[in-house]
């Protein structure tokens, strides 16, 4: 009995850790919403404009638009048009918004490809969202969006240790 016993918690075991392996993986990658470009020097990096009328009209369709989705995490940028950006689909499930550096994608990949089975939201820039999708992916697909274009996002899934971009508009 003591062998059966053994033997049923070690295939317990195995079949535990081959979920854990199997698990999916999702990262929503956004770029934040319209900034406000009637403020001096709103188009340079360096300046942290709000986001426009617009921009906060896209917002607020943001947890709408990823309805199907539950995050476990978000993340941002420590700008106003990044968080603003994300701040009604945070709202809407509890969640912290995560501040991230944007100069240290690599490591933020590492760390989101280190969520295994989680959903998570990542808001960030013309530049750098394609580029961490990029690093996602592991390849160099996507290139800088125009700075006139804030209507497109990804959706990565990583599963088994692939992973996969879908470029989608709203």
């Amino acid at each position: 009995m003591k062998k059966i016993t053994g033997l049923l918690a070690v295939l317990l075991m195995v079949s535990g850790m081959n979920t854990v392996s199997a698990q999916t993986t999702t990262i929503i990658l956004l770029r934040h919403a319209e900034k406000d470009t009637s403020t001096a020097g709103s188009t340079m990096m360096q300046s942290n404009p709000p986001l426009s009328r617009e921009g906060e009209q896209r917002a607020a369709h943001i947890p709408e638009l990823l309805k199907t989705y539950s995050p476990d995490a978000i993340f941002s940028t420590d700008y106003n048009r990044t968080r603003s950006t994300v701040a009604p689909l945070a709202k809407k499930f509890g969640r912290d918004i995560q501040v991230y550096d944007p100069r240290k994608l690599a490591d933020l990949a590492k760390q989101l490809q280190d969520m295994p089975g989680k959903t998570i939201v990542v808001v960030g820039h013309s530049n750098t969202t394609p580029a961490l999708v990029n690093l996602l992916i592991g390849e160099n697909k996507y290139p800088n969006l125009d700075d006139s274009v804030y209507n497109q996002y990804w959706i990565v899934t990583i599963s088994n240790g692939k992973a996969e971009a879908r470029q989608l508009s709203y």
